[in-house]
C-alpha cells in the first residue's frame, strides 16, 4: 500500500527549504503570505531584528466577496501599510504555497499598489 502525506507536513517541507534562501532585512523585509480555508495574511517581516513592520488580513479589512478579490485588496493593503513605514521592496515569501490563484493576486496587487520584488 502506497503511504500518503499530509497536505500540511509537505507545504511545511517546501517552506523550510525556501527560508533557507529567503531572509528578510531592514531594508527588504520578507513579504510572508498565509493562506488559510477561510483567510489571507500577509507580514512585512525584519528577520534580523524579528520584529513584524507591518501587517494586513482579510479578517482585519473584513473583506467581502470571493477569494481573489479578497486577496486583491490585501495584497493593496499591505503596500500601503509598507510605504507607510518607509519600505519600498520586499523579498516575496509564498510560505510553502504555490504561486498560483489567491497567492498570486496578492503579490500582483501589491505590486501594482507599488512595492518592488
Amino acid at each position: 500500500m502506497i503511504k500518503r502525506q499530509d497536505r500540511k507536513v509537505n507545504r511545511s517541507k517546501r517552506h523550510r527549504r525556501v527560508r533557507v534562501h529567503v531572509v528578510g532585512t531592514p531594508e527588504r523585509p520578507r513579504l510572508a503570505v498565509f493562506r488559510s480555508l477561510n483567510h489571507l495574511y500577509a507580514q512585512l517581516i525584519d528577520d534580523t531584528a524579528s520584529r513584524t513592520v507591518a501587517a494586513s488580513s482579510t479578517i482585519e479589512l473584513k473583506a467581502k466577496g470571493n477569494g481573489l478579490t479578497q486577496a486583491i485588496e490585501v495584497g493593496k493593503a499591505i503596500a500601503t501599510k509598507a510605504k507607510a513605514a518607509g519600505v519600498n521592496s520586499v523579498v516575496f515569501d509564498r510560505g510553502g504555497f504555490l504561486y498560483h490563484g489567491r497567492i498570486k493576486a496578492l503579490a500582483d496587487a501589491a505590486r501594482e499598489a507599488g512595492l518592488e520584488f
